[in-house]
């Protein structure tokens, strides 16, 4: 309910996935025992990993987690004692890669073309052009000179927003440039597509419907679930498991998904009508689903009196005298 006195369930494992994704790791300090026992996020850029071969801080090998306070004090951390996340690319099996090196390249990418976007508007969208005068190339007069008509061109000049002046024997050849020739839409939409993927996210999940084929909202979320929060899920049950509750083999933790694959009402009641029905789920089970209270008698299964396992099929027969049809 509580990984420590400070935060919620909720609040810690969001703040976990932030650190996971952010800097590809996110650690979990494991203090105390039994009853006792709390987890706290640490920051991720004050923990390192260490394989101690040389069999410094123990007896045997193992895997160790340094994590230096902003005191400036150093707490080696055996892998038993800290939860570890991470994303699912990896290069050594135990450390993960951040989103933001994943698509460093794409993202610097975007970055550029947002910047050439802004250059342009700063500009009154007009690119570079050529200015034709007669005179000398003297850096100085240069300079005054396109200032002056750069004044004009961007409407800082009073009054002169549609039109720039320019004296006798000076003419103005703009370069144009077209963001549909430079494919900047295009380009803008991939890059957005690429760090979508780099989380596993689909298109229709950051609202692009263009290429949707899903009928329904419950193969969106059973989309999403199976591609993108199943492994992830996976990775962290495992952990948990290994680090928490190891002492019971018989207790294993279990992320509880059912609020997005939860179908349209109509659909969740002939499921669970059906489940009931055929001894799959008891009525109180089916009721949990629903958010429902349990009830007297609710905990037995019940099923229909004409079904029979398929090893006895036809022992009614059997018990039958000769000429006697009870």
């Amino acid at each position: 309910m509580r990984p420590n006195p400070c935060m919620t369930a909720t609040g810690f494992q969001s703040t976990m996935e932030l650190l996971k994704h952010h800097y590809g790791n996110a650690y979990g300090w494991i203090r105390g025992a039994g009853t006792r026992t709390a987890v706290w996020p640490l920051e991720t850029q004050r923990v390192s990993v260490w394989w101690d071969d040389a069999k410094i801080l123990a007896e045997s090998p193992a895997l160790w987690y340094i994590y230096n306070d902003p005191k400036g004090k150093r707490h080696p951390i055996h892998s038993d004692s800290m939860l570890h996340y991470r994303t699912g690319m990896s290069e050594d099996g135990i450390t993960g890669m951040s989103v933001q090196d994943i698509l460093r390249a794409s993202v610097d990418g975007a970055t550029q073309s947002q910047t050439m976007l802004n250059r342009l508007y700063e500009n009154g969208m007009t690119a570079k052009a050529v200015l034709q005068y007669t005179g000398e190339l003297n850096p100085d007069n240069v300079k005054a000179f396109t200032k002056q008509i750069e004044e004009y061109a961007q409407g800082k000049v009073e009054d002169t927003e549609n039109f720039i002046p320019i004296p006798l024997g000076v003419s103005v050849q703009p370069l144009s440039i077209k963001l549909t020739d430079a494919q900047f839409l295009e380009l803008r939409r991939y890059s957005a597509l690429q760090i979508a993927a780099a989380f596993g996210i689909k298109p229709n999940q950051i609202n692009d419907y263009e290429k949707a084929s899903y009928a329904a909202a419950e193969q969106q979320n059973l989309a999403f679930y199976t591609d993108t929060l199943l492994y992830p899920i996976k990775m962290e049950e495992e952990e948990i498991k290994y680090k928490l509750l190891w002492e019971d083999k018989n207790i294993f933790p279990k992320y509880n998904v059912a609020s997005i694959l939860r179908a349209d009402q109509k659909t969740q009641m002939d499921t669970l009508s059906n489940a009931v029905k055929n001894c799959i789920y008891t009525p109180n089970e089916a009721r949990a689903y629903l958010d429902k209270k349990a009830m007297p008698g609710g905990d037995q299964l019940y099923g229909n009196g004409n079904l029979i396992p398929i090893t006895i099929a036809g022992e009614q027969y059997k018990n039958r005298g000769g000429g006697n049809n009870e």
